[in-house]
């Protein structure tokens, strides 16, 4: 039986990928070249993973990577394939949207998996979660893998391949308002976020700790985006809130005022300028999962491992 839309499955987390894992790739959202991603797969299997390309991961019709159905078709056979232990996206874009009322989730499910994107594919690590308990990932994709942080990618292999619980030094961020706070972990794009209110596809935030960052957004839109958040009843139950990367948003200390003027009213800790989000710094984080906030400490840490 399907979960209600007011609320969500227990969290369970998918297998950890391992050494030498055999990593499908799918396009759910915008298109992408074959040469564009060659330097990404090249980088993948120099690590030791086998990689599994999508039937249609190069599709292209106009501003998407295929059609609909062919795109969900591809992210239903990842999930089907027994030999694949990961799932990573080869670009954002946009596109996710439009396939979140066709998924089978029941089938996503019973066929957990590690699932990686962010930008456009939070709508789908949003949903997934929402409707599984699935644990999902806001990480890296393919396109660009070559070219993020070290510390980025050691971020990535570490969190999908721990047994151990991990932990986020905050230091490279600025805290702004200082506490402590417990709860599911829970974000992402937040133009995407908002484009999900209001449908059966957004998970609570009641609790939760919130991280939200985005790209090419005037700061009027972060503005009436927040507000609408607001509005809507979705900031007021929250427990933190850590600002990541507002690439091309205008100034930095603009984008803190305005987080700063809504984590204030709610009383609660705020850290800002985390990497997370469009930039060569993009660290992973596990979407759902219980995660401890300490803006004294500068710290961010998941309570359990984040894959089994």
């Amino acid at each position: 039986m399907s979960p209600s839309r007011s609320q969500s499955p227990p969290c369970h987390h998918p297998p950890r990928l391992r050494p030498g894992g055999l990593i499908g790739v799918i396009s759910p959202a915008g298109p992408v070249n074959a040469s564009d991603l060659k330097p990404d797969l090249d980088l993948l299997t120099s690590w030791g993973f086998s990689i599994r390309e999508s039937s249609h991961l190069y599709d292209r019709h106009d501003y998407l990577a295929g059609e609909d159905e062919d795109r969900l078709s591809d992210l239903h056979a990842m999930f089907m394939d027994s030999e694949i232990a990961a799932v990573f996206c080869a670009r954002g874009g946009y596109g996710s949207f439009r396939l979140l009322d066709r998924i089978d989730y029941d089938l996503i499910r019973d066929h957990p998996k590690i699932l990686v994107g962010y930008s456009d594919i939070t709508a789908l690590l949003m949903a997934i979660h929402k409707k599984t308990g699935l644990v999902t990932f806001h990480g890296p994709m393919v396109r660009g893998l070559s070219s993020v942080s070290d510390d980025s990618i050691q971020g990535l292999l570490g969190i999908l391949s721990s047994d151990q619980p991990v932990s986020f030094d905050l230091m490279k961020g600025t805290p702004l308002i200082s506490g402590k706070a417990e709860g599911p972990l829970m974000g992402g794009n937040l133009s995407l976020i908002c484009h999900l209110v209001g449908t059966p596809f957004l998970p609570s935030l009641n609790g939760a700790i919130l991280f939200i960052e985005d790209r090419g957004e005037p700061l009027y839109r972060i503005d009436r985006m927040l507000t609408h958040l607001a509005l809507a009843g979705q900031l007021g139950g929250i427990a933190g809130l850590i600002g990541g990367q507002f690439i091309d948003c205008g100034q930095p200390s603009e984008i803190d005022r305005l987080l700063m003027a809504v984590a204030s009213d709610l009383a609660i800790p705020l850290v800002t300028g985390f990497p997370v989000g469009h930039g060569p710094n993009n660290l992973t984080l596990p979407l759902g999962m219980t995660a401890r906030l300490d803006t004294r400490l500068m710290n961010l840490s998941a309570l359990k491992p984040c894959v089994t």
